[in-house]
């Protein structure tokens, strides 16, 4: 059985996994449809400052965003005067670095399906004086469901996993910053390898699990369009 510290560890891996999920599908979408619809000058380098921790190393985006979150910088003073507490070695700044860190997982599958849509049905439904946003609610979003399905699942999964940045931003304060990728860093480097087992195994089963029905979800949704 898991020690009371890995059930801190796995409570906290499944907020930070269920805000930064959730915080991604609420923030994505906007700047997924400006990517896939906007012809102004500057969308490669916002391309690519959304994809760059898919190519940086994680220590160090970790790093640079440490040094952003340190108490001696504007935003970390800002946050401390607004909130009283300190943003490097917090939650809060472990949900932060985890919304920049699994970002193009969520953006990228939003984007493709956003490129893909046609625009028969958005124009046909602007003729009939549907705003934006129902636009957006009665015709887009039915019609890139699946890309928001998989979107939320590779966030989530992604999330569960985080190493390097969450060790730079938050230490490994158990109960507070210790998620558990960590713990069982720190399991293997006791060589407490029984317990690393459990834990690892515990993470293998969880991802291959979302991505199982997430895939199971838009298999059986084929299909059922396929018949129609």
């Amino acid at each position: 059985m898991p020690s009371a510290a890995d059930l801190l560890a796995i409570g906290l891996t499944l907020k930070l996994a269920a805000c930064t999920t959730g915080l991604l599908l609420l923030l994505s979408p906007p700047l997924a449809w400006w990517l896939a619809r906007s012809r102004h000058w500057a969308r490669p380098v916002v391309e690519a400052l959304v994809a760059l921790p898919l190519v940086l190393p994680p220590t160090v985006l970790g790093f640079y965003l440490l040094l952003a979150f340190s108490p001696d910088t504007g935003l970390g003073q800002g946050w401390q005067r607004l909130f009283g507490s300190q943003l490097a070695f917090s939650f809060s700044g472990l949900l932060i670095a985890s919304l920049i860190y699994s970002l193009p997982f969520v953006v990228q599958p939003l984007t493709s399906a956003f490129v893909n849509l046609g625009d028969r049905e958005l124009e046909a439904a602007a003729t009939l004086g549907l705003g934006p946003v129902e636009r957006f609610m009665r015709i887009v979003l039915p019609m890139t469901l699946p890309s928001f399905v998989m979107a939320a699942a590779l966030g989530f999964a992604h999330t569960l996993g985080e190493f390097g940045v969450v060790l730079m931003i938050g230490g490994n304060i158990p109960g507070e910053t210790q998620v558990l990728s960590i713990a069982l860093f720190d399991h293997v480097e006791a060589q407490d390898y029984g317990n690393a087992h459990l834990l690892a195994a515990g993470l293998l089963g969880v991802a291959m699990t979302v991505l199982v029905l997430v895939y199971g979800v838009l298999q059986r949704r084929q299909r059922r369009l396929l018949a129609c």
